[in-house]
């Protein structure tokens, strides 16, 4: 029991989610995320949730899922091993993506009390976390902290009568509810049951969870999925990272579609609940073009809509879906609970907003419980892929207004303060009054996290954002530039705002 009175609870919470290290073999990284641990955790979710849902744990059922990650099935047992302890019962889904464990909550045969995933997202083979669900969504920062605080205290009461656990196969039934909704709403004239006929569609899974959809969604849709690869679940991610944010990630599915002559190339990260996806071209649709062809086809289906995003998308998107397609663009705070929380508010508030989404490719839309689904988000994108088909055009013709930028870039400055916080605030303070006073810079209204400057200069012509990172000692300053050397002009102007830099390491980028 000492090393449980000496472990440090807190530093397992991220955010909304939970993290830890779970195996040995990266340097200076001990493991922090044992069964023992796991266990205690299990137990604490019942207990929270028993009383979140005003139900004993001898009557809640709770579903669980993991992801690929080696130190996945060993957690799964021991975190089954603390819900029933407490008499609770379990719905052990094995394989799972993260969006499922939600859905499993409000699917009518289910109806779970609340859910865990087990994954780490992206993240390297060591890692791994827990991500927990109820009828309402995925839980907010206070809930895990408050899990936490009942792991610590470690004072559950034992059920006389521990609870069961019972296998299903639920990502079958997940991914029938995609089958069904491509064929309703693609209303193929010829071919209801097999609208994507005709169609080659190459699908990375990155040795991930989100391999099921070859085999469960785009084959019985009448997909050709030749030249699909990695979807073999494999915790040691021998290809590349499972991470549609990652160059060499999008590189290799690049590759696929082009060697196989294929319609469309699909992504998914680890847990399924991001993608990106490769025109017929080989050319990358995530980031700034995943959220503008997102937005084409949410704004054909309601006309005015605010689309919520992340702070770092481009000028040219918001010229995009403000003047060519008649919505508002609304930039939040980086961090998808935060962009996904704020489309959620301003849609209560009146301003309808039915879409959320992240440059990182979390999207999450209205129609779909707000729930960040990676394989949601790819159904849409086949479904008007089958619909350009049919009617003779191209799927990337409804972003070919897309304005992107010459240059892009991202520099990391770490902050070596140990208060990173105050100084990273105080830095941001002093670029605002640093930018007032050059000519050609202009801050940019309505920003909600760092600073933003409009460079209007012509051998600037693009912007840059300063921000804090969310939970690093780090200062991610993002620039774009519409002209060549741009990215440049701009950094070797802030290399003079002596503000920036000297309070930080030599490291800039």
């Amino acid at each position: 029991m000492m090393i449980m009175q000496n472990y440090n609870w807190k530093k397992l919470q991220n955010g909304s989610d939970i993290r830890g290290i779970a195996l040995e073999g990266v340097p200076d990284e001990k493991v922090n995320l044992t069964p023992e641990i796991a266990t205690i955790l299990g137990q604490a979710f019942a207990t929270w949730l028993g009383a979140k849902v005003n139900k004993p744990a001898t009557e809640l059922t709770i579903a669980i899922g993991r992801d690929s990650r080696l130190s996945g099935p060993t957690l799964m047992q021991a975190v089954m091993a603390g819900i029933t302890s407490v008499g609770s019962q379990v719905y052990n889904f094995e394989m799972a993506s993260t969006p499922a464990m939600f859905m499993s909550t409000i699917t009518s045969g289910f109806d779970c009390d609340g859910a865990i995933m087990l994954t780490a997202s992206h993240l390297p083979f060591n890692r791994n976390g827990l991500k927990f669900f109820t009828a309402q969504g995925g839980l907010q920062k206070k809930d895990i902290t408050d899990i936490l605080v009942l792991a610590e205290l470690n004072e559950f009461e034992k059920a006389t009568v521990e609870g069961s656990i019972a296998n299903h196969d639920f990502i079958s039934v997940y991914a029938n509810q995609f089958v069904t909704k491509i064929r309703e709403t693609v209303n193929h004239p010829d071919n209801f049951e097999q609208p994507l006929t005709g169609l080659k569609i190459v699908v990375d899974a990155g040795n991930g969870a989100g391999g099921f959809y070859v085999d469960r969604v785009l084959k019985p849709l009448g997909a050709d999925t030749t030249g699909s690869q990695f979807l073999e679940p494999d915790g040691t991610f021998p290809n590349h990272v499972p991470n549609p944010e990652d160059k060499a990630a999008m590189q290799s599915i690049c590759q696929a579609v082009i060697a196989n002559k294929a319609d469309f190339g699909i992504i998914f990260d680890t847990d399924v609940d991001r993608s990106a996806a490769v025109d017929f071209a080989g050319n990358e649709l995530n980031r700034n073009r995943l959220i503008a062809l997102i937005s084409a086809i949410v704004l054909q289906e309601h006309p005015g809509s605010t689309i919520v995003t992340d702070s770092i998308t481009s000028d040219g998107l918001t010229q995009f879906i403000e003047q060519d397609l008649k919505g508002i663009h609304h930039r939040f705070k980086r961090g998808y609970k935060n962009v996904i929380d704020e489309s959620m508010r301003l849609d209560r508030s009146g301003q309808e907003s039915w879409l959320a989404i992240e440059t990182s490719g979390h999207g999450a839309l209205k129609e779909n419980y707000f729930l960040d689904d990676g394989a949601y988000l790819v159904s849409k994108l086949l479904i008007e892929l089958a619909k350009s088909k049919l009617a003779d055009k191209s799927l990337p013709d409804l972003i070919a207004n897309l304005k992107e930028p010459e240059e892009s870039a991202e520099f990391r400055i770490k902050i070596s303060a140990d208060d990173f916080k105050s100084l990273g605030d105080s830095v941001i303070e002093q670029m605002q009054k640093f930018a007032v006073t050059q000519i050609d810079w202009k801050i940019v209204p309505n920003n909600y996290e760092g600073v933003r400057i409009s460079c209007s200069s012509e051998n600037e012509d693009g912007w840059f954002l300063l921000r804090l990172s969310l939970h690093d000692p780090v200062m991610p300053l993002n620039i774009e530039s519409n002209v060549k050397g741009g990215v440049n002009n701009i950094k070797s102007r802030l290399l003079a705002f002596s503000q920036l830099w000297n309070p930080l390491t030599s490291r800039h980028y």
